[in-house]
């Protein structure tokens, strides 16, 4: 299996996603967002690029969800923190989210024969399910106002090294991603302290949102991964 690592979604090409499987990882928070939402019961979730199109693709009895500069967005009804998507709120509904990078980089994705969302949260399920649909692999940080976010980047060494652990497969990666394999197993041990002193997590820290850092870098907790239908991310 050949797995690329693409460090942002500026870096992204639409074509470089053809025949593959794409991964999208926006740690802080989107896509361990999305993991919690559909393991709490969501029905599906349906990611948007902008306010506007979310709030056009809204239908009677969804919820919107979604942040802007970390923060909910006026009029939404949930923000991008996974503390609120609890079973009682989320169960049975569809979410349409929108947030500043993981939902653009789902879909600069699209064109991928799969894509999987992948978190701290469900890495080890979502290697598994990368190896059963047997296509090579694109990981896509989604970064952090358009450059590279160091959660996203241990949650891709993350990811490779659940691939690796995995018998029977052979994992070939390029440079970014051998680097990023490193970077995680030298940092495995104080994960979360690493987090909370990059960017993102110091931005999280400042707003109050130091419980979100902490829910987010829990490891391999969920074994749901939400899988691209369509314009819906469903359980796989």
């Amino acid at each position: 299996m050949q797995v690329q690592v693409v460090s942002s979604v500026n870096e992204a090409s639409s074509a470089r996603f053809h025949h593959k499987t794409a991964i999208i990882i926006d740690a802080l928070r989107a896509t361990s967002t999305i993991v919690t939402a559909i393991a709490a019961g969501a029905l599906c979730v349906i990611p948007a690029e902008t306010v506007m199109e979310a709030r056009t693709l809204q239908r009677p009895g969804d919820l919107l969800g979604g942040e802007r500069f970390c923060r909910k967005i006026a009029g939404f009804d949930l923000g991008n923190s996974p503390v609120e998507y609890a079973e009682h709120v989320v169960a049975g509904k569809r979410i349409v989210l929108t947030t500043t990078n993981g939902t653009r980089a789902i879909h600069k994705s699209m064109r991928a024969d799969y894509v999987l969302t992948a978190s701290f949260l469900n890495a080890e399920a979502c290697a598994r399910a990368a190896v059963e649909l047997r296509r090579d692999v694109i990981i896509l940080c989604a970064g952090s106002h358009d450059e590279f976010a160091i959660e996203d980047g241990l949650c891709a060494g993350l990811l490779l090294d659940r691939l690796h652990a995995l018998s029977g497969v052979t994992v070939e990666t390029d440079d970014f991603g051998t680097a990023m394999l490193a970077m995680y197993r030298n940092q495995a041990s104080s994960l979360k302290e690493t987090v909370t002193n990059g960017s993102s997590g110091k931005r999280l820290l400042k707003l109050g949102m130091k419980r979100d850092i902490e829910v987010c870098t829990a490891i391999d907790i969920y074994q749901v991964v939400p899988r691209l239908n369509g314009d819906q991310l469903t359980r796989a």
